[in-house]
């Protein structure tokens, strides 16, 4: 019985300025990820290592890429039911219980609007553009039950729906099949959107601006991505 993996990327939109689109980078980055566990090269207890080996790769320059990340990393151990995570910036996953948000991961932000991101800059500008190390990663480990529900997301969602707006949509969540799953994430992602185009909306992005002194309303607009899964007995 292998482990669960899931993960979310959000490429920095910054680099549109240099004419490289920021997607490239973060697909590349969980597509490498993705076949570093399906090869099983990962230990499921070191989510931070399926980053450093992935964003290593991407530094060796096996496909030629320029462009910035953040990235989170959820790795469910189903036989000891434990969530082992890895979260570098602002995107991010909850852990749900009885309706309730009971393990979240941190953000990591270096100034207002600026997440911690994973970097391959042109040699004119290393030591310009922001990078972190993998190792930087906030992990940790939570012991998680029957029925918990694991959503992992982009900065798109968060910055757009509060807490109590995304429990709202999992109370509606009654059965664990996937066509259930599939329609909570896709309800959740589809409110966020809404939210992110509302110029008169209290955003919790605006709200965060707002205690930096900035005067900003409204929603967000931004990539959304959400992935949900829940914590179910194991069967082959």
């Amino acid at each position: 019985m292998g482990p669960c993996t899931s993960g979310v990327a959000d490429g920095v939109g910054g680099w549109r300025d240099y004419g490289v689109d920021p997607s490239q980078f973060s697909e590349t980055l969980m597509r490498t990820c993705e076949r570093l566990v399906k090869e099983g090269r990962f230990v499921p207890t070191n989510p931070v290592g399926i980053l450093t080996s992935s964003y290593c790769e991407l530094l060796q320059n096996k496909v030629p890429l320029l462009g910035s990340s953040t990235a989170c990393l959820v790795v469910l151990d189903r036989t000891s039911h434990r969530l082992h995570t890895a979260n570098l910036g602002d995107s991010g996953f909850l852990v749900v219980r009885a309706g309730e948000v009971v393990h979240r991961s941190d953000e990591q932000q270096h100034y207002f609007n600026t997440p911690f991101q994973l970097s391959i800059a042109p040699p004119e500008a290393e030591g310009v553009v922001l990078s972190d190390s993998p190792d930087a990663a906030d992990s940790s480990t939570f012991d998680v039950q029957l029925g918990d529900i694991i959503l992992t997301a982009t900065d798109g969602l968060f910055d757009n729906m509060p807490d109590y707006m995304i429990l709202q949509e999992l109370k509606k969540l009654k059965n664990a099949n996937y066509e259930s799953i599939q329609q909570a994430a896709r309800s959740i992602a589809e409110q966020a959107h809404d939210l992110a185009y509302d110029p008169n909306y209290m955003s919790p992005f605006a709200q965060f601006a707002c205690d930096y002194g900035l005067n900003v309303r409204g929603g967000k607009p931004d990539d959304i991505t959400v992935l949900l899964s829940i914590v179910a007995e194991y069967t082959d």
